[in-house]
């Protein structure tokens, strides 16, 4: 470790390894012991307090060790898992009692001491995945996003993260997931902020066990070739006295001024002008990826850090807008692999371009227009649909100015919102023939997906961080079926590879028919090199026996997705045989279609491979072994 770089770069507000040196360090200076390092510099004192000395500040008091704030102290013969705290002692002479900002670990609430805890004798082995993983521009993803308290639960108590490794990922592998994406797991006091009112920004929570149960959690999902999202939430921390709020007596992580310093959370925003807070920050996102070996960063809120309190009417944030492209600058260069995604509801541009081309360097944004249009579309009665007709279509027409994930996250479950099934327009029946129907639509539309825990066996109930999962529900057949079925549409997304390879490209789709709002049908094509697939939703409860389709070209094509097929408890109004196309006779660019059986609310996939060219024919010559 440099410390003098270490110490420049803090203070430049572009450092990656601040952990490094600040925080509880195992370390060897004539004998065994600690090294305690931490930035308060309006400090007038600072002592080292904890279960090894008794909880006395004149024990183990720190040393400034220059003019620029950081105090340290080594303490021998301290002993793993013990607790600590600072005591600062201010301007004006009060005495304070903080957690460490740095800690790697933290007392399970409501207790709110720091633990000591050597990461250093993690063991990985995932070297092979660390080398082979990227940004999966071309690759399929569907995420799992979970709240790790409230997927399964062992009596009264949440699954451990041993629990999770044992059983959250056999699941998501038998089920055809690809990432896991965890609610924020970093420190926090309230369950009822879901991990997004953070106090510990490099802790992951103590409520499901220890930092090293969290690696080996991590390690075997990357033995099981399932990556790992983290939440990051660097807009706002809490206000609990022992945390970053006044941390050495005066504002240091929040603005000075107080109607900048609150957030609309009832938290404290980050002040992303201040250098050293951009360094924790940026540092923050650095150990998750170093350390634990993190595949994604999903960062939350990312419109309240374009604009002043995500209030367009106050401007941009010009400081949150320096910290973000730096943020993911440095992160995209020492982290090549690592998936940055913005959860971001604005329509600021350029959010997916590099930061070199004067974007903001994500890799992917949240489609929040598409998630909203498209559930608004769900829940509206067949009769009115003719005149919501573009809320389906309309995504396409903005799709690739951004790289973006289509999500129906947890956001979507919750504050009377209903689920995503319940959303779904008419009687239990026609809910989940329309949700099997919604769920097609979105793996076959363009983009990533994400889908929260429960979305999968279409759960009623809202998301409650006190109740798991309602996994009785698959004593039902229905909602068994359902999971069997979002268990098919995965595997099948994932052996498809024109259903991802050219998610941002525009010669991956191609609208067959936009324009039928009369009869509310839509169909498009995804495609590459080598397959065409047609997708076909009837947004009606009417059926058809013949209905024409306009298809890509000339062939046969095969029915290989059916919503309504008797095993996900549909009508089993299918097309059971290949279906060859023939010239079309309507006024049209596509020469070619097709008549299907289309089912009322069925979303209906069709394959076609494409032929070889005349040139590749030439290239590998005929069959008597003559050049043409």
């Amino acid at each position: 470790m440099d410390k003098a770089k270490i110490i420049e770069s803090f203070h430049q507000g572009n450092c990656i390894e601040a952990y490094r040196l600040f925080g509880a360090h195992f370390a060897y200076e004539g004998t065994e012991g600690v090294r305690f390092s931490v930035y308060a510099p309006h400090a007038v004192n600072v002592s080292v307090i904890g279960s090894f000395n008794g909880w006395d500040e004149t024990q183990n008091r720190m040393e400034r060790t220059d003019s620029t704030g950081i105090w340290s102290v080594f303490i021998k013969d301290v002993k793993e898992w013990e607790c600590y705290k600072y005591r600062i002692e201010d301007r004006r002479g009060r005495k304070i009692d903080k957690a460490d900002p740095y800690a790697f670990y933290s007392e399970t609430r409501p207790e709110t001491a720091s633990k000591i805890c050597n990461l250093n004798d993690i063991s990985w082995n995932d070297t092979e995945w660390m080398h082979h993983r990227d940004k999966n521009i071309d690759k399929p993803v569907s995420i799992y996003e979970v709240y790790a308290g409230g997927w399964k639960t062992n009596g009264k108590y949440p699954y451990t993260y041993g629990m999770m490794e044992e059983n959250l990922i056999p699941y998501v592998k038998k089920h055809g997931f690809t990432h896991i994406e965890l609610m924020p797991l970093t420190e926090y006091p309230f369950d009822g902020s879901w991990g997004y009112q953070a106090s510990g920004y490099y802790s992951v929570t103590s409520r499901y066990g220890n930092p090293k149960e969290f690696a080996s959690f991590v390690n075997a999902c990357h033995a099981n070739g399932i990556g790992i999202i983290m939440d990051m939430v660097p807009v706002h921390f809490v206000k609990d006295a022992y945390g970053l709020r006044q941390f050495d007596g005066e504002p240091l992580y929040e603005y000075r001024k107080q109607t900048d310093a609150e957030s609309e959370w009832g938290t404290l925003n980050f002040d992303l002008w201040n250098e050293e807070v951009r360094s924790f920050l940026i540092s923050s996102a650095s150990f998750w990826c170093e350390v634990y070996h993190i595949d994604g960063i999903r960062v939350d809120a990312v419109s309240n850090l374009i604009y002043w309190g995500g209030n367009r009417d106050r401007g941009t944030n010009e400081g949150s807008l320096a910290f973000i492209r730096r943020m993911n600058y440095f992160l995209s260069k020492e982290y090549p692999g690592v998936m940055l995604i913005a959860e971001d509801s604005s329509d600021f541009p350029n959010v997916t371009r590099p930061t070199v081309d004067m974007g903001l360097g994500f890799d992917y944004k949240w489609d929040l227009g598409w998630m909203n249009d498209t559930l608004k579309y769900y829940a509206t009665d067949p009769i009115y649909r003719v005149w919501d007709h573009n809320k389906i279509t309309f995504s396409m027409a903005y799709f690739y100015s951004e790289k973006f994930i289509m999500p129906f996250s947890h956001d979507e479950n919750v504050h009377g919102k209903k689920t995503i099934v319940d959303r779904m327009w008419g009687d239990y029946d026609q809910k989940f023939s329309q949700c099997r129907n919604l769920y097609a639509y979105m793996y076959a539309h363009p983009g990533k997906k994400l889908n929260f825990m429960g979305n999968e066996i279409a759960m009623f109930r809202e998301f409650d961080e006190q109740k798991p999962v309602d996994w009785f529900l698959l004593d039902y057949e229905r909602h068994d079926a359902f999971l069997r079925y979002f268990t098919d549409l995965n595997k099948i997304y994932l052996s498809h590879p024109c259903l991802y390879k050219f998610d941002y490209d525009m010669k991956g789709f191609e609208w067959m028919d936009a324009d039928n709002a009369k009869q509310s049908v839509y169909s498009f094509a995804r495609s590459d090199e080598s397959e065409f697939i047609v997708c076909i939703m009837n947004m009606t409860p009417t059926s058809y026996e013949k209905f024409p389709v306009f298809v890509p070209a000339k062939g046969t094509y095969t029915e290989i997705l059916n919503s309504e097929k008797d095993i996900y408890d549909g009508c089993n109004m299918c097309n059971y045989k290949p279906i060859a196309s023939h010239a079309s006779k309507a006024d049209s660019k596509f020469k070619d279609q097709i008549e299907i059986r289309l089912a009322p609310f069925a979303a209906v996939w069709l394959s076609m491979p494409r032929t070889k060219t005349r040139s590749a024919v030439k290239k590998t010559g005929t069959k008597t072994g003559k050049k043409e």
